[in-house]
């Protein structure tokens, strides 16, 4: 019997796992990938981070390179095989969890290799897990090609005409502005978007969030509050600029499309040739078999990570503690926090 079982070697499986190092329990990470970092590899090909390199580090390693430069997904990758090689992490890849019970004081999880048992369990599959799709994409002609951005490698899966992204958070406008440049493009938002420079006076944006402790805020302070009623903004002007000279034409909110037209809020119709949905991810926590873990909506209740089922605890939900829960640059003190409530 482990420790503990860390389902998960992401970005938060991983911070999670260096900091169990430290205190030397017996613990195994496991993953339905067949390489460390894959969830990373498999996204576009442009994929640019919008933290540095100096936000982009787990605890423990800070990834190579010019610290004020901006990583690509492939250094991501590198990095994260590096850093479970650096710490010689015990992982078993190509694991897939089906279910996850508890009897009285152990945890069961049966895998499609084996039966595991454990003393405390901690899931980090993190926020990206079954992409989002709205019903109405079943009303596309089949002469329509759609993909989710998840999906999306780049511009030459696409048939020959127009594009429309649907989706304004930042995968969408990084591909909105990938493809400008060859095709025309559309971009469909729900709301008004805000832009954020990348930089500022020659300092990295998160920069000066750290200094003025915006990225210290909670998720439950006043400005934790009032960042997650705004939504993400889109960092850097490249879509900015590219809209103001209508290369990229922007609509509202789409509520209707049937065979290849699409209608938007203000009832302007396009015909489309192609559609990218970067609408999201919805969470898939189905094969958790334990009552009280999961509200209605079938997502984790939780106190910083930490559930009512003793021994069993979440890490990298977006705002589980502070705006980074979810990224390289805060995912790890998140980890320690657990690390230290641990008691076996």
């Amino acid at each position: 019997m482990f420790d503990v079982i860390i389902i998960g070697a992401g970005q938060a499986g991983l911070s999670m796992g260096y900091h169990l190092l430290k205190q030397t329990k017996n613990f195994l990470i496991i993953d339905q990938n067949k390489k460390i970092g894959d969830s990373w590899k498999n996204r576009y090909e442009s994929l640019v981070l919008f933290t540095t390199r100096e936000f982009s580090s787990l605890p423990g390693l800070q990834m190579k390179g010019d610290p004020q430069g901006l990583p690509t997904k492939n250094e991501v990758v590198e990095y994260l095989g590096l850093y479970a090689r650096t710490f010689e992490l015990p992982i078993q890849m190509e694991t897939n969890v089906q279910t996850l019970e508890k009897q009285e004081n152990t945890f069961i999880i049966k895998t499609n290799k084996e039966t595991m048992h454990s003393k405390q369990v901690i899931i980090a599959t993190g926020p990206f897990q079954l992409p989002s799709i709205p019903s109405i994409s079943k009303n596309l002609s089949n002469n329509v090609y759609q993909v989710h951005s998840s999906e999306y490698k780049n511009s030459s899966q696409l048939l020959p005409g127009n594009a429309l992204i649907v989706g304004g958070g930042n995968s969408g406008a990084q591909i909105a502005v990938e493809l400008s440049s060859s095709r025309e493009v559309h971009l469909s938002i729900s709301k008004e978007i805000s832009f954020l420079p990348l930089s500022f006076f020659r300092k990295s944006i998160f920069w000066w969030f750290k200094k003025l402790r915006i990225l210290n805020a909670t998720a439950e302070s006043f400005i934790g509050k009032r960042i997650r009623g705004n939504g993400d903004p889109i960092f850097g002007n490249e879509l900015k600029q590219l809209l103001r000279d209508q290369r990229i034409i922007l609509h509202p909110r789409t509520i209707h499309c049937d065979q290849e037209i699409f209608q938007f809020e203000d009832q302007e119709k396009i015909e489309v040739k192609n559609v990218i949905w970067a609408t999201g991810f919805t969470s898939n926590y189905e094969w958790i078999n334990i009552s009280q873990v999961l509200d209605k909506t079938g997502n984790p209740v939780h106190s910083r990570g930490i559930t009512q089922i003793e021994g069993l605890y979440f890490l990298g939900l977006p705002w589980q503690h502070k705006r980074g829960s979810a990224l390289l640059l805060g995912v790890g003190e998140d980890a320690e926090y657990i690390a230290n409530k641990m008691n076996i």
